[in-house]
């Protein structure tokens, strides 16, 4: 399976991992080529984050399992892209 895109719900202790952890770590990931890290919560404890990776070929355990290596750990599977090409998200209206 040709997986393009995921968006993961991320959290994290407030003091470590940092996020230039997180993406180092999400970089030297087999077929990453861009990822996004955008913090959403912010409480006493920890961050929560949603982090966007885009590249060929990607690995679900994989990018897991290094984020899970940096001390982070993965909510959710909230959106994911397989196949040959990313088809654009069309908000749907209510």
């Amino acid at each position: 399976m040709n997986i393009r895109q995921l968006l993961l719900d991320v959290d994290k202790a407030v003091a470590r991992p940092s996020l230039l952890e997180i993406a180092a770590a999400l970089d030297r990931c087999t077929g990453v080529e861009a990822v996004n890290i955008t913090v959403e919560e912010i409480d006493i404890e920890t961050v929560g984050m949603n982090v966007s990776i885009e590249g060929s070929n990607m690995s679900y355990e994989e990018i897991a399992g290094a984020i899970e290596k940096t001390g982070a750990v993965v909510h959710s599977l909230d959106e994911i892209a397989v196949g040959e090409r990313i088809i654009p998200r069309i908000p749907r209206v209510r």
